[in-house]
């Protein structure tokens, strides 16, 4: 398994060289997509309406302190998260990640000053960057777990590397005569963009 992580990492270019005098570690940039199957359903009358959030442990202090989250999908048991976690990694050290999902029906950010009732926990896992970077296609599928008698669906955890290119494209967009949808009033219509994965999907 280890040597796996090390021969894919031979084929990635990095983001920093090391350096002998100031001993920066050598590391690349990975974006990190995450999608969740067969969530539990804590809504009575819709579905869940799921949001992922990442914790990162410290490597002196062993604490877990919140990344950043992912945006809330509403009424899905089945959840591919449009917002992505870009993390740092670190080739020689082992990087612990916890992903906590979370039924968000409120719309403050603060997860811990709720009722149970506003956010209910839908499960977590934990695993390190570097199994998800192994993993074949680097994609990792693991089962949820964190309440005690239930299953609770399972996540899908995707690192593709970010190259160093900065150039940006701007475009510009319009639609003309589209159908008209809705029953009183016009349509609100929107575009979705699709981009394929170094695995095909």
């Amino acid at each position: 398994m280890e040597g796996d992580v090390m021969d894919k990492l031979g084929d990635m270019a990095s983001v920093y060289e090391f350096d002998p005098i100031t001993g920066n570690i050598p590391a690349t940039k990975v974006e990190i997509t995450v999608s969740c199957r067969n969530l539990l359903d804590k809504d009575t009358f819709s579905k869940s309406d799921p949001l992922c959030v990442l914790y990162t442990q410290g490597v002196e202090t062993k604490q877990w302190r919140e990344f950043g989250r992912t945006e809330v999908i509403d009424n899905t048991l089945n959840p591919d998260f449009v917002r992505k976690y870009i993390l740092d990694y670190f080739f020689e050290e082992k990087q612990n990640l916890r992903f906590d999902l979370f039924d968000v029906d409120s719309k403050s950010p603060d997860l811990s000053k709720h009722p149970s009732d506003l956010h209910d926990f839908l499960g977590q896992v934990f695993c390190t960057l570097g199994e998800i970077v192994g993993s074949p296609a680097s994609r990792l599928e693991k089962p949820l777990g964190g309440i005690a008698g239930k299953k609770c669906g399972t996540i899908i955890l995707s690192a593709e590397e970010l190259g160093n290119c900065r150039d940006s494209a701007t475009m510009q967009f319009c639609a003309n005569k589209l159908d008209k949808k809705d029953f009183f009033g016009k349509s609100d219509p929107f575009m979705v963009f699709y981009r394929s994965n170094e695995d095909g999907t």
